[in-house]
């Protein structure tokens, strides 16, 4: 008798025992009304039996897996397949009850099985491409979510996974497809929206990108994740104000939030707000205080203000070095063979590899390099950036390996450049946008250089090297510094010539009747100290007109206040022309409106120097007692134009009146001024690598020197330090 069945009283007939059969029609019909445990008791009945009934083995297997026995579920689904080896649905949930339990793996092959039993069996091809995809079988996985959308084109699961992949493996353009095909669908997925938002402010699409977010935030007001990327694409449009509202709104629905106040900082930066930015940056540090772009951020708002003593800036940027090196990954020993002359692995890391101030220095270096140093340097780049342009391309055509890892953890860029066997391993960020830092503190390569994209300390121990050059660095400034000063023996800087067809203008003061100056520097270097020296200098040329350009100017707030604080100094607006950001090609062609350009203090110009010089425009610079406030000083003295530096503020003035009052001398630099560079030492790529080349090759033999006790240079090198080269 089942024990299901009660007793029979005494005088009834007894009742035949239900079959296996029986048993699991019933079971099916409890499951059906709720009852799992009860069915399962059925099952278990049929299964004592009837042993190969394999349906109540699959029953029973899928009421365990649902109630999270997923061992005791591979058990029956095991026996299931074991009875019945033709059912593709037994085959399918083996391979859940696999997933379940980690066994990945496992789970492939039972979801390979059901679909060559049953190949339009979507559910199975959706399980088997998410479990390609748990192992990191990405390209895999594509596949079968393509294929499941082949068998039922509205399988909305299906189209969510592959959108999704398709954007963490920066396939953009059909990652943003799906999500179009998504919001077809369901036009009021918010999550969709604010992943189309994030894929065409990767494109570049930033005005399409705003709309994306907008109707997220409308559908979903407290959608923290598209408040915040609003926000960032705002920044990217230069909209700082709306930016900082984006930002405010993030706050509000969470204070607590250490990345909304860091980069709500930034908005107020470029909104001219210094103070308020270095208040927001250590907010963000205090509630996160291994948030190491806020500690960031805040030395390099520092550079801007003029009053702040070397000494502070050189404590903060210390402090940052013993944070990240307190949270850096573990310091494995490193295996770089100390050979001093063999060919050396030479890595750069940068998120600036593009139309970007460090790719427009670096791009013609690194052709330099990789033309004149075959077989003693191998070029690698790691790339902090999802956006690539032409200067990527061409940049990438002069390396030997290209990574980009802006998704990448630290640990994971620490074992890359480990894996590469990098020798020489050189930051390009320093404190600006971007950069890696906290991976160097992890010491992935045996020498770690810092160059090109900042211009003071990292203050990271483990950065070895920081290179400069006589002019931007004398030797009674190195104690600003943690890293050891390695100088070339002229420039520290070597632009590459923009490839426009874009030639010089006559000085436009012979026609116009004035003298223009300009500054096409970022508007935060344009501090209190630069606008009363400005206005002094409009003052003492009478007639002249200002002529300024910033990515911030696209703002009216700022327009507004700019004309506000000279105005305060007596200079009326009408001598002063302002202009938010135009494209590059436009850019330099305004050059032909300028007679002067006058660089800010204490944080120089760099690119918008040398461009200037290029076309045509002499740059006046007042010499200051830093690094950053000398660069400069290294850029004209390279120049030829000594006459163009001065030594203190007074100076400033006397130089631009002087400057202005003689247009005849003026005139004759201008025509020949882009000659002049191009044949200078920050325009000629060749002479610069061979002095690098020569600077890696010193500091990998110093290297080797505390390595190995024997070793000679190379003739090439001896050669060149002896000025045979």
């Amino acid at each position: 008798m089942s024990a299901l069945e009660p007793a029979a009283k005494a005088g009834e007939p007894l009742k035949p025992e239900p079959s296996a059969e029986q048993l699991l029609e019933q079971g099916m019909a409890l499951e059906q009304q709720g009852q799992p445990e009860e069915a399962l008791l059925h099952y278990d009945s049929a299964i004592a039996l009837m042993p190969e009934l394999a349906r109540a083995h699959f029953n029973r297997g899928t009421i365990l897996l649902d109630r999270g026995d997923a061992q005791e579920a591979l058990a029956a689904f095991t026996k299931a397949v074991q009875y019945k080896p033709d059912s593709a649905g037994a085959h399918f949930n083996l391979g859940a009850a696999y997933a379940r339990l980690d066994r990945d793996e496992a789970a492939v092959s039972a979801y390979r099985q059901a679909l060559a039993l049953k190949p339009d069996f979507a559910e199975a091809e959706m399980a088997l491409g998410a479990a390609l995809e748990e192992q990191g079988h990405d390209q895999e996985a594509i596949k079968s979510y393509r294929r499941v959308l082949e068998i039922e084109p509205g399988y909305a699961e299906a189209q969510d996974k592959l959108a999704y992949l398709l954007m963490r493996l920066d396939q953009f353009d059909e990652a943003a497809a799906c999500f179009r095909q998504i919001l077809v669908r369901d036009p009021h997925n918010v999550n969709a929206l604010n992943s189309l938002g994030l894929l065409l402010n990767i494109k570049g699409q930033f005005h399409e990108a705003v709309s994306q977010y907008r109707l997220a935030v409308k559908l979903k007001p407290d959608f923290l994740a598209a408040h915040g990327n609003l926000g960032n694409v705002l920044m990217d449009l230069h909209q700082f104000g709306d930016a900082a509202a984006s930002y405010h709104r993030v706050l509000e629905l969470n204070p607590d939030s250490a990345d909304a106040y860091n980069n709500i900082g930034s908005a107020f930066k470029d909104l001219g707000d210094l103070g308020k930015a270095l208040v927001s940056y250590r907010k963000a540090m205090t509630l996160r205080p291994e948030l190491a772009v806020a500690h960031s951020n805040l030395l390099m708002v520092q550079n801007y203000l003029s009053e702040q003593p070397p000494e502070e800036l050189f404590e903060e940027a210390r402090r940052f070095g013993e944070t990240v090196a307190r949270l850096a990954p573990p310091f494995e020993p490193l295996h770089n063979s100390p050979m001093p002359d063999r060919c050396l692995r030479v890595g750069f890391v940068s998120a600036d590899l593009s139309a970007h101030p460090v790719g427009y220095f670096v791009e013609s270096i690194l052709a330099a390099l990789s033309a004149g140093t075959a077989g003693r340097l191998e070029l690698f780049a790691y790339s902090n950036s999802s956006q690539s342009d032409e200067v990527t391309e061409r940049i990438k055509s002069h390396l030997r390996g290209w990574h980009p890892v802006h998704d990448r953890s630290d640990a994971s860029l620490v074992q890359q450049i480990r894996d590469d066997r990098i020798d020489i391993l050189i930051d390009l960020s320093g404190h600006t946008g971007g950069n890696r830092l906290p991976v160097f503190a992890a010491r992935p390569a045996p020498v770690q250089i810092s160059w090109l994209g900042y211009f003071a300390t990292t203050g990271v121990a483990a950065i070895d090297y920081l290179i400069a050059d006589p002019w931007t660095l004398p030797a009674h400034l190195e104690g600003q510094f943690t890293e050891k000063i390695l100088r070339l023996p002229q420039t520290r800087l070597c632009f590459t010539a923009p490839t426009l067809d874009l030639g010089t203008a006559a000085l436009p003061a012979l026609a116009n009747g004035y003298i223009t100056f300009a500054c096409f520097n970022a508007l935060p270097k344009m501090n209190d100290a630069v606008v009363a020296l400005w206005a002094r200098i409009l003052h003492a040329v009478p007639g002249s007109r200002l002529h300024l350009m910033a990515s911030q100017l696209n703002e009216a707030s700022n327009r507004q206040t700019t004309l506000e604080r000279f105005t305060a100094h007596g200079i009326e607006p009408a001598r002063l022309l302002i202009q938010g950001p135009v494209p590059r090609a436009k850019y330099l062609q305004t050059y032909h409106r300028v007679d002067i350009a006058l660089d800010p203090f204490p944080y120089t110009g760099g690119t918008t120097t040398v461009e200037a010089l290029w076309m045509g425009v002499p740059v006046l610079t007042l010499e200051g007692n830093t690094f950053l406030s000398r660069q400069g000083v290294g850029l004209l003295m390279n120049a030829g134009l000594p006459e163009w530096v001065a030594t203190d503020a007074d100076d400033y003035v006397k130089r631009a009146v002087a400057h202005a009052g003689d247009l005849q001398r003026l005139s004759v630099l201008r025509a020949g001024l882009r000659s002049q560079v191009l044949a200078s030492p920050i325009f000629d790529a060749p002479r610069f690598a061979r002095h690098f080349e020569i600077a890696l090759r010193d500091v990998w033999h110093k290297w080797c020197g505390q390595n190995t006790s024997q070793f000679s240079a190379p003739p090439h090198i001896e050669e060149a330090r002896n000025g045979k080269i």
